[in-house]
């Protein structure tokens, strides 16, 4: 099921009935709501086969329909799929407008890798439905308290579908397991990683009872019995999955490399793995470099024993902010960048605030590291985006804690990465500049989101205090240490536990968030973590280029508000836009 934890835009969606009803020229002020009315024709067609994802966009025409299991899906969608690209072809012809062309060529990229990437799977894997885990999302996201609650009782309705006590309907778990058994015969097909469907069994509790969670504090009435029935198909669908595809599993978390490359591409990363582990490697220690460099001026300042950038992290990790202080804290940290910001004109701040709350135990256990969760998308009334904490690990079984961001040192990049100038801000940016729906939905990827975030920590850096700098540090060479141990890992270059153990060593963080980095790489979303270090290096690319060009009349919060008025273009159109339409305005 193409079910997500996060939202992947702040935009009003447009539904129509008809496909494609514009033809022609589009004035200057007209060409975002042509190009979205083309959008919307294939968001209502793609939403006939995974409504909870368009729901969760914020469509609430779909929000009472699931997911489509029923037989021959697989065809039925990718017949779906050419049939739009065909009709966009055709409207491309009619289309003079140039962005709107360019919108028209993100759809059709956007929709021909889809198509790619289903086959793919289709040819080499098993399918596998971790229902537990998409049905709390399905309900998380539709019952999400800054949605309108008007909005609440069509998760009634869909409750009903999934169970299959709606008229018509056939519970969920019975089609997950028809549509995985009828391909139980097809040879050569490989089976979930066996740690992952382990670990996503041991979360199954934890799910069933998110759901609760979300039902009981969203006010509903009378969902108590038919939640009871699906918790209760859900555990049974969970012993099934134990008993059926366990023993299908496969020992080897690596892909076939055909799909690992799709994964690549679809997470944005267009480089050639190798070629990107030489430039991760080379950025990481010349990060190493630098950490040493300042590691030294800290421990001098404060009197440590040691000035070993390994032993001076683990100095300033010593200091707890008490927990029941925590997000005030990191509030107070948003406060002084939103300062910092200001008084340094480096990005226009919005109007909206941005709010920051801790995980549930469901969402740590799903998403096991903190992320940012926009506000419903359609009808947005001023709801803001939210910072989600989560501070510990509820599926670790190491023993020991995962302390990583509950140092005061620690709080500066993740906020500046995650709330401002970061994600929160490109989605805000979004919403208040009304960018075109082909470039903030279908050209969405890992590398233009998580490029910005980390680009975000690099221009706050130099404001920031010393420790908290060497933190900023300690964050990048994460990400480079991803761009390199995801690819070799996947290539059989490195074992499992070397990675591990080079992370905890070289980059100082605790075995608990190294070991979800390692199930990161290896199962949770293989080729995923390299895309923060290569969209990092595309922007900083880029922004030298400009800087060279434009030199004197380079303005750091004009060309960062341009940047996030194209929403989330790839680094090639984002290029394409920033030098043919930017640094001609300077």
């Amino acid at each position: 099921m193409k079910l997500s934890s996060f939202k992947i835009l702040l935009i009003q969606v447009l539904l129509t009935s008809t496909l494609f009803p514009y033809t022609g020229t589009a004035a200057d002020d007209d060409w975002v709501e042509q190009s979205n009315a083309i959008t919307a024709g294939v968001m209502t067609s793609q939403a006939k086969f995974t409504p909870e994802v368009f729901s969760g966009l914020g469509i609430e025409a779909v929000d009472g329909q699931i997911t489509d299991l029923e037989p021959d899906v697989f065809r039925r969608e990718q017949q779906n799929t050419m049939e739009l690209v065909e009709r966009l072809e055709e409207t491309l012809a009619t289309i003079e407008d140039p962005r709107v062309r360019q919108d028209i060529e993100i759809l059709i990229r956007s929709l021909a890798d889809e198509h790619h990437t289903n086959a793919l799977a289709r040819k080499h894997l098993l399918p596998y439905y971790n229902l537990p885990q998409s049905l709390f999302f399905s309900f998380q996201s539709l019952l999400d308290p800054r949605n309108d609650a008007d909005r609440y009782p069509a998760a009634i309705e869909r409750l009903k579908k999934y169970t299959g006590q709606a008229p018509g309907s056939t519970p969920i778990t019975q089609l997950a397991i028809d549509r995985t058994w009828e391909r139980f015969d097809q040879p050569g097909l490989l089976g979930p990683y066996r740690v992952q469907m382990e670990k996503d069994l041991d979360n199954v509790p934890r799910y069933l009872a998110g759901l609760e969670q979300a039902f009981a504090e969203s006010g509903l009435e009378g969902w108590q019995e038919d939640l009871a029935v699906l918790q209760e198909q859900l555990q049974s669908y969970a012993e099934w999955l134990r008993k059926e595809m366990l023993p299908r599993a496969r020992d080897d978390y690596r892909l076939p490399e055909a799909v690992y490359a799709d994964n690549l591409k679809s997470f944005g990363v267009d480089m050639d793995p190798r070629e990107l582990i030489k430039a991760a490697q080379l950025g990481f220690s010349d990060l190493q470099f630098q950490m040493q460099s300042l590691s030294q001026q800290i421990a001098q300042k404060n009197g440590y024993e040691s000035v070993n950038y390994r032993a001076v992290l683990r100095q300033l990790g010593k200091e707890r902010i008490p927990d029941e202080t925590l997000i005030d804290f990191y509030q107070n940290i948003l406060g002084e960048l939103e300062t910092i910001i200001r008084d340094n004109q480096l990005v226009s701040l919005p109007d909206r605030p941005a709010a920051i709350r801790l995980a549930t135990e469901a969402e740590a256990a799903a998403v096991p590291a903190p992320f940012m969760s926009p506000p419903q998308l359609t009808g947005n009334t001023g709801q803001s985006g939210e910072f989600v904490l989560v501070n510990k690990s509820p599926a670790d079984d190491s023993g020991e804690e995962m302390n990583d961001f509950g140092s005061p040192a620690s709080t500066w990049s993740l906020t500046a990465h995650e709330a401002r100038p970061g994600h929160e801000m490109q989605f805000a940016a979004m919403v208040e500049t009304g960018v075109s729906q082909a470039r903030a939905i279908y050209s969405f990827n890992s590398a233009n989101v998580e490029g910005w975030g980390l680009y975000a920590e690099a221009i706050m850096q130099p404001y920031l205090p010393l420790e908290a700098q060497l933190f900023g540090l300690k964050a990048r060479l994460m990400r480079a240490a991803r761009a390199f141990l995801d690819p070799m890992l996947n290539l059989g270059l490195i074992e499992p536990e070397q990675a591990l153990n080079f992370i905890i060593d070289e980059v100082g963080i605790s075995r608990p968030l190294a070991q979800q980095e390692v199930d990161r790489y290896t199962f949770r979303a293989p080729g995923q973590a390299t895309s923060y270090y290569y969209g990092y290096m595309n922007l900083m690319a880029l922004r030298t280029e400009v800087e060279l060009r434009l030199r004197d009349r380079f303005n750091q919060q004009k060309y960062h508000d341009f940047v996030l008025a194209q929403g989330l273009l790839p680094p090639e159109l984002l290029r394409q836009a920033v030098l043919e339409e930017f640094v001609p305005q300077q």
